[in-house]
């Protein structure tokens, strides 16, 4: 009969062995209902929040887009393309006819030729002193006098060599060439016209690209950042989804009251049309207050507290109160974050770990 009551002594022994290590702090979660403190919680409000979307209108244009210009004065006298047609990079646009430009490349030319002829001359003459020096026929005078006009003759070459040039770039400049591949938008001068130099003459853009500048208010600047997607609706089909762009450029804010600063997005290849009227949409985030039930706050000998719940287990945490708005509190963004689960009942039984019953 002894060995038996010694078993079950060291039965009761291990089961009650049991029951304490289930009432470590850490075990809580694991509590049967009947050792969780029954509550009720609320969640923590607040934090970034996004206002109504703005829309700002823009019109979309070519990415690489160009104004061309002849750096010339002239008379238009050829014109090589039509409006809407695509040309290569290096393609003849068009021809402007200046009366004074070819006499000036050939007056340049024929300069350059004479002065090339004298300066070979001379260092001819000063390579026949030398020698003639040197047997002391030519004083050091003559010889020196010899040189420096070889010298002279010599920078008057480089200069001519500059004016012509000069001519030649200038004649050049009177035939219009296509700066990249692209498409012709408009022609802004007829045939026969003169034009003046700097005077638009040709418009043209690419197709590899697309992009809508839009303008918005200084405050809205701060809620925009580079690479950010933004919405993009085009206005002639408004029940169709938006197109995806991105950000691209971003104005300065400036000193002028009420200016409307530049926001530059590219769209996505075959989306949307170049000079398709469009809507950027700019939606502000702004920062709410983060508040906390009233009936939540506690008041302990380190200050003001919250129980909040994570994963069955209430934990202290402290903050600091701004103010009381009705029946909850503004509280300063600590360990608490928006939608955290506070205790707002049952707060008089908890302590610091328990486990607890959400009711």
């Amino acid at each position: 009969m002894t060995p038996i009551r010694i078993s079950f002594g060291f039965i009761f022994l291990a089961a009650s062995g049991l029951l304490l290590s289930g009432c470590n702090a850490a075990d809580a979660p694991d509590l049967p209902d009947e050792h969780r403190v029954s509550v009720r919680v609320s969640e923590v409000t607040g934090g970034e929040a996004q206002d109504i979307t703005l829309r700002f209108s823009g019109i979309v244009r070519s990415t690489q887009r160009a104004t061309l210009t002849f750096q010339i004065s002239g008379t238009l006298k050829e014109r090589e393309v039509e409006l809407g047609q695509t040309v290569a990079a290096g393609d003849v646009l068009a021809r402007a006819y200046n009366p004074a430009l070819e006499p000036a490349r050939d007056s340049a030319k024929a300069k350059l030729e004479e002065l090339n002829t004298g300066y070979d001359q001379a260092k001819r003459e000063w390579e026949r002193s030398s020698r003639l020096h040197e047997r002391g026929v030519v004083s050091e005078q003559n010889l020196e006098q010899i040189a420096a006009r070889r010298d002279s003759l010599r920078a008057s070459v480089a200069t001519a060599q500059a004016a012509l040039a000069e001519a030649t770039q200038l004649l050049q400049e009177s035939t219009l060439r296509a700066p990249f591949a692209g498409r012709v938008e408009a022609l802004l001068v007829e045939r026969d016209e003169f034009v003046a130099a700097g005077q638009p003459v040709v418009r043209m853009s690419s197709p590899e690209g697309k992009e809508v500048e839009v303008r918005v208010p200084a405050y809205l600047l701060g809620h925009v950042s580079l690479e950010q997607e933004l919405p993009v609706w085009s206005v002639q089909n408004r029940s169709e989804a938006p197109v995806v762009g991105s950000v691209v450029e971003i104005a300065q804010a400036g000193a002028i009251r009420g200016e409307l600063h530049p926001v530059l997005i590219s769209l996505p290849i075959n989306s949307l049309d170049t000079g398709e009227p469009v809507e950027v949409g700019i939606t502000p985030n702004s920062e709410s207050a983060i508040t906390v039930p009233l009936l939540s706050v506690v008041r302990s000998e380190d200050g003001m507290m919250v129980f909040r719940v994570q994963d069955g287990v209430a934990r202290r945490v402290p903050i600091q109160v701004e103010r009381v708005v009705g029946e909850r509190v503004v509280v300063r963004a600590g360990e608490l974050k928006p939608g955290d689960q506070v205790v707002y009942a049952g707060i008089t039984r908890l302590a610091d770990g328990d486990a607890v019953e959400v009711r």
